[in-house]
């Protein structure tokens, strides 16, 4: 009798084990691959455009050249923000007054993808980026380099935005940056959070999460519209910066 209890309760432990719930980590693809190159092609012509305007001089045409890039990269994001993959979305990441209060608070739980003060982030740079890119359009140094847009705009305009583009826009500019790279590197180290090697490969660590949180489609139908959005953007910059007529 005793014997029979036992297996018995053997059996029940064994049983409870099995059908006891436990964590599971799961790996989905967040970060789509036109998502990661846009976010990595920013960085390296940021880092060219401060480079080249610190120094000046011969490396000015080079300036331009970059600005123009980002330009184009600011505007492909913007596209990609309203067809991009589901985490690219800004549906996907903007954070509402509530939720951000709630993240803040501790009471929601961080997305797959941007966190809320992630997101805010993001729409902190994008927007210092576009002020940055239309201030240099227009923005005149009086000596031998000029924004293709500059002789569209009155004097005092042109001259505010030039203070700008090389002052406190520069500024700006640097100390989102910085919050931005200190951020991560938080992240990283405390949190422990691949956000790096995320941008790199696209995939985010889920554990224990119900449901599991929705994929960003990757395929080759998105990646030809990736394409397609990025030389609109790319005509879109050429089209601006010939607005002023040759020769003004």
């Amino acid at each position: 009798m005793f014997q029979i209890a036992h297996n018995a309760g053997g059996l029940h432990l064994l049983v409870s084990i099995m059908s006891a719930p436990h964590s599971s980590a799961t790996s989905i693809r967040v970060w789509d691959l036109p998502t990661r190159l846009f976010h990595w092609a920013l960085v390296l012509a940021m880092v060219g455009l401060v480079a080249t305007g610190s120094v000046g001089g011969n490396l000015m045409p080079w300036h331009f050249r970059l600005g123009y890039i980002v330009f184009a990269l600011v505007l492909f994001r913007l596209a990609w923000g309203l067809v991009g993959g589901y985490w690219a979305r800004f549906v996907a990441f903007v954070p509402t007054p509530a939720r951000l209060r709630g993240y803040i608070q501790g009471r929601v739980a961080s997305p797959a993808g941007h966190n809320p003060l992630g997101a805010l982030s993001v729409l902190g740079m994008l927007t210092i980026v576009a002020i940055q890119v239309g201030t240099g359009l227009v923005s005149d140094d009086e000596i031998a380099f000029s924004g293709p847009l500059s002789t569209l705009v009155e004097s005092s305009w042109v001259s505010a935005a030039t203070n700008y583009h090389k002052g406190l826009g520069k500024l700006v500019l640097l100390s989102l940056v910085g919050l931005h790279v200190a951020a991560i590197v938080f992240y990283q180290r405390v949190k422990r959070k691949p956000l790096v090697q995320s941008m790199v490969h696209g995939r985010v660590v889920v554990d224990g999460v119900q449901p599991v949180p929705p994929e960003s489609a990757d395929g080759k139908p998105q990646r030809l519209l990736a394409l397609v959005v990025l030389a609109a953007s790319a005509g879109l910059v050429v089209w601006v910066v010939n607005l002023a007529p040759a020769g003004m």
